[in-house]
Parts: C-alpha cells; sequence; structure tokens
C-alpha cells in the first residue's frame, strides 16, 4: 500500500486553499492582492505582510543547521501541529487507531482523543526499552495508521532503539513516526535523510523548542516523503508560522557555535546535578538520560514536588505514568538553577524546612 493509499479520502481528493501569496509569488515590487494594510502599525516592520506560506527562508536555514535536505522537510508551529496535521491526513475519525509506547508523551493521545481516534498502547519495558516482540505483533494485528516512537523519550529520557525502530518500522503497514525533540542533547540516534527514502512511511519531527531555546517561537521541523510533505502543506493553515517568530527562529539557526556551547552546557550540567542528586538521601534512584530533563524516585515524592513549590521551584511530577512510581522529572536548568535545586533538596529530604 503506498503512503497516498494510507491517506483519507478527502484528503486525496482535496482541493486545497490557495492563499494570494502562493499564486503572485515573492520578491514583486507592488502588492495588491491579499487585502493587507500598506502600512505598518509596529516598529517590527514586515509585520502589516503575511508571512512566506511556504516558509522557505526558514527551512533553508533549518536544512542547513539540522544537516537535512530542504526538499524533504516542512515547518510547522511546533511539533504538535506537525502531529496533528498528520492526525487530519491519516487518521479517519471513529475508525483508525494509533499506536504510542507509554510511558510517553501525552500529546499523541490527547490529539488522537481530539481526532476521534482510538490508542493503542505497548508498553515500554520497565527499563524503558521498546518490547520489540509485542510491538511487531500488535502492528501487524491492529494496523495501526500512526505509530509514534519519542527517542529520547519523555518523560524517561532515554533514546530507543534505533534499529528496533527501523526493523519496527519496515513491518509496519502505517505510518512510523518518530518524534526527535531531545535528540540534540543524546550521543547518537538521530534518524536521517536516508532511512526516510529507505522507508516512505517513515516520518521524522524535530523541534527549536528544546536545544535551540526558542521554545517561544513554535517552530516544528518534519522530515517526510514528497507525498507527505505535499499533502500537509494542502492541510496546514496558510500561514501557520509568523514572521516574527520565523525571523528570530533564522537568526538563531544562523549561530551554530552558540548553540554548540549552550547544548555542552546543558549536558555538563546534567552530569553534575544526577551525580549531587544521587547522594542525598531520600532519592531512591536517578536514571540515566539522553535528554535535557531526567528522572528521579523519591521515597516520597509528592512531599518533595509539593515542597519544592514551597521555595519557588517547579519539576513535574510523572507518578501517575506506568514504570514512573514515585518520580519527578526534572530539568536541567543554569548552573545557578541546579545548585539552588541541590539546596532546596538537601534541606527537604533532611527533614528541614524553608
Amino acid at each position: 500500500m503506498s503512503v497516498r493509499d494510507l491517506m483519507r479520502k478527502n484528503i486525496r481528493t482535496l482541493e486545497p486553499y490557495k492563499c494570494a501569496r502562493d499564486e503572485a509569488g515573492p520578491d514583486l515590487d507592488i502588492y495588491l492582492d491579499a487585502n493587507e494594510n500598506y502600512a505598518s502599525l509596529s516598529t517590527y516592520g514586515r509585520i502589516n505582510r503575511y508571512p512566506e506560506s511556504t516558509g522557505r527562508t526558514l527551512l533553508k536555514a533549518a536544512a542547513s543547521a539540522f544537516s537535512l535536505p530542504v526538499d524533504m522537510i516542512a515547518a510547522g508551529n511546533g511539533s504538535d501541529e506537525l502531529i496533528d496535521v498528520l492526525f487530519r491526513i491519516f487518521c479517519t475519525p471513529g475508525r483508525d487507531s494509533v499506536l504510542v509506547f507509554p510511558p510517553t508523551y501525552g500529546e499523541y493521545s490527547v490529539l488522537a482523543s481530539i481526532n476521534d481516534v482510538k490508542v493503542i498502547s505497548c508498553s515500554l519495558n520497565e527499563d524503558y526499552s521498546l518490547c520489540e516482540s509485542e510491538a511487531e505483533r500488535i502492528i501487524r494485528e491492529c494496523r495501526p495508521k500512526l505509530t509514534f516512537f519519542c527517542s529520547p523519550n519523555n518523560p524517561s529520557g532515554n533514546l530507543l532503539d534505533r534499529d528496533a525502530i527501523l526493523r519496527l518500522a519496515s513491518v509496519n503497514e502505517g505510518i512510523s513516526v518518530v518524534d526527535q525533540a531531545y535528540i540534540d542533547f543524546a550521543p547518537e540516534g538521530a534518524f536521517t535523510a536516508a532511512d526516510v527514502k529507505a522507508n516512505e512511511r517513515l516520518v521524522i519531527l524535530r523541534t527549536m523548542s528544546k536545544a535551540w531555546a526558542a521554545a517561544g517561537c513554535r517552530i516544528g521541523i518534519m522530515m517526510a516523503c514528497p507525498e507527505i510533505l505535499s499533502a500537509f502543506h494542502d492541510v496546514k493553515y496558510p500561514y501557520n508560522i509568523s514572521t516574527p517568530a520565523s525571523d528570530e527562529a533564522v537568526r538563531i539557526l544562523s549561530d551554530q557555535p552558540a548553540f554548540k556551547k549552550r547544548v555542552d552546557q546543558i549536558i555538563s550540567n546534567r552530569e553534575y546535578l544526577m551525580r549531587e542528586l544521587s547522594r542525598l538521601d531520600g532519592v531512591l534512584e536517578v536514571k540515566r538520560s539522553d535528554a535535557n530533563f531526567f528522572l528521579v524516585r523519591f521515597a516520597s515524592a509528592k512531599r518533595v514536588y509539593d515542597e519544592l513549590k514551597k521555595h519557588g521551584i517547579a519539576v513535574r511530577d510523572r507518578s501517575g505514568q506506568i514504570h514512573c512510581e514515585g518520580c519527578l522529572r526534572i530539568t536541567v536548568g543554569s548552573m545557578a538553577e541546579c545548585r539552588a535545586l541541590v539546596r532546596a533538596l538537601e534541606l527537604i529530604l533532611s527533614g528541614g524546612g524553608r
């Protein structure tokens, strides 16, 4: 079955909206076609004009920064838009299903519910690795339209086995989506254009919200085959990324030395924080991580969570997820923030107050 055959029938036959800028093209002298205001009321500059509908300038910068072919990627309003549009392209409400591997990013299931799509779960092993044989059984029997692999995984922080993902994707008749939001913090495991060329049903997601420190810009990048990219552009909002967000993202993507320096610093801070927390009484386990966060199992996670808030420190309680009992998820901050967390935990776990 081809990628196009996997798409919803109404998407295959969709006559997409063509915005004015698509028809006229870029770089003309006078634009009187889109009912814009000719004068900007903002000091920003081009804000009175609609942004590029295809994001060509942003895509060129992202392709260079991520070492990806520009003709194999698309940009979304964060990875969330990319995921949601994949649901709308491939999943017929009330009929199709998706496969997830808990504990994992909760938005997959939320977007499935919004789109009235059944969620099938195949839990990770206790060490957060894939149970490949069970996953293959479910894929063959249930034939999910979308299968989401989060690697490095959220909330566990570990890379999933790359070869296992590729093997499962090869037997999966649906679309295999590998969400690599945190891959820049990992030593290896990145998926490449060659992987997508070898399997047109494979989709790779990247983001600027984590290592690139641009969460406020809301920029997600998708690498996929031409048929999926074409459908994405037909289904997404005509102007899904604002001009200020695109301009700032391009500026950030152009500074590779600053990016590498910050990633190295976060990894160094991660190792410091994991080491310091490991020695504290009341900390039962600090789990290894390939991301900019990690799980810590406490003897009394709820009390620690509440006490940290009193100290003005927010972490994430993941105790309710499978294989995460008693675990708080801690994001790696600046060295000053890491030290403040250590001091607060020393006080809390020793039984002291503020």
